[in-house]
């Protein structure tokens, strides 16, 4: 369930000291990294940029379900065969995914991985597929299937033809391990950003925040928030960028795992919280889960604040935001 996103980086001004910016775009994990950094030195920024490149291209190369030689491949290959050892870290990351599936009763699922992409949002689709097509299009999808052994560090799934994959959560784990790696290096500001999974710390070199603004779901050359960041990361979820409308509704590209069906009702989530992996699973899992249900939850989690957008333009945020604003 890969999410679009709808951050915009607001960059404010220099400051004469010693500190300078440095900035570098690449491909990774199949998807645009921005990452920030504030150093003494040039050198030793770029050089830090490397380290962080050399971060994430590990963290893929672990876990990425396309690299045929990765863990995750390994694993999704002997499906209703065998259990299949991974390391702790890769062990830890699906722990946590499946917590979330708990959590959410489903709502976000790993083994979405395996389900059949009937739903296109490139405008070929002329109707909606049948109910048949859609049931069938998640019948390996089903995280209580995927069985986890602690002591071995081992990762079975019961069905032949599962699957599982991290395009939801990968992004924002490798962001947040970078900045942790980052700090611990010495590097006290700049942010890590895995195709909207944003990690920051510390402060620009002119002392003020970094901020981030919110671009308007129904009018996407417009902002209707700006908020500024403080040792946080920021994950924004929408929808209005891939749908398909029949009958007057639309139907978001993020997809319920539980039903098949496109999730439906609210445009955007951002959230906004100590992790991006985390801000991330319950971005994509507010998507599913709707407005009422979502909030509901992620009211639970009181480290972790959103903004959330229906497709009416009506907006809910957790009240320490202090958004005014109600509806777009």
């Amino acid at each position: 369930m890969k999410h679009a996103f709808l951050l915009l980086l607001l960059l404010g001004g220099f400051s004469a000291t010693a500190q300078v910016l440095r900035t570098r775009t690449v491909k990774l994990m199949g998807s645009r990294f921005d990452i920030i950094l504030v150093a003494p030195d040039s050198l030793t920024a770029e050089s830090h940029i490397d380290t962080v490149i050399a971060e994430v291209t590990r963290i893929e190369n672990l876990i990425s379900d396309w690299k045929e030689d990765s863990q995750i491949s390994q694993v999704n290959r002997n499906a209703g065969i065998a259990p299949v050892r991974v390391d702790p870290e890769v062990f830890a990351l699906t722990e946590r995914a499946l917590h979330f599936s708990q959590i959410t009763h489903g709502a976000f699922d790993i083994s979405f991985a395996a389900m059949d992409r009937i739903w296109k949002f490139d405008g070929s689709m002329t109707a909606m597929p049948s109910p048949e097509a859609v049931k069938k299009s998640v019948e390996k999808v089903g995280y209580r299937d995927i069985l986890l052994d602690q002591a071995q560090s081992t990762i079975f799934l019961k069905r032949k033809g599962m699957k599982i994959g991290f395009g939801a959560l990968g992004e924002g784990y490798a962001a947040d391990r970078c900045r942790d790696l980052m700090l611990a290096r010495g590097i006290k500001a700049g942010i890590v950003n895995g195709s909207g999974d944003m990690s920051t710390w510390g402060k620009q070199p002119d002392g003020s925040d970094w901020t981030v603004g919110i671009t308007n779901p129904h009018r996407k050359d417009t902002l209707f928030a700006v908020v500024a960041l403080r040792q946080s990361a920021v994950v924004t979820s929408g929808s209005y960028e891939k749908f398909v409308v029949f009958n007057g509704r639309r139907y978001s590209h993020i997809i319920n795992p539980r039903t098949g069906y496109p999730a439906t009702g609210v445009s955007s989530v951002t959230v906004f919280g100590p992790s991006a992996e985390t801000a991330n699973g319950f971005s994509t899992s507010l998507m599913v889960l709707g407005q009422a249900a979502g909030l509901k939850l992620i009211e639970k989690y009181p480290n972790y604040t959103y903004i959330l957008v229906t497709d009416e333009g009506r907006i809910f945020s957790s009240p320490s935001l202090a958004l005014k604003q109600t509806r777009l």
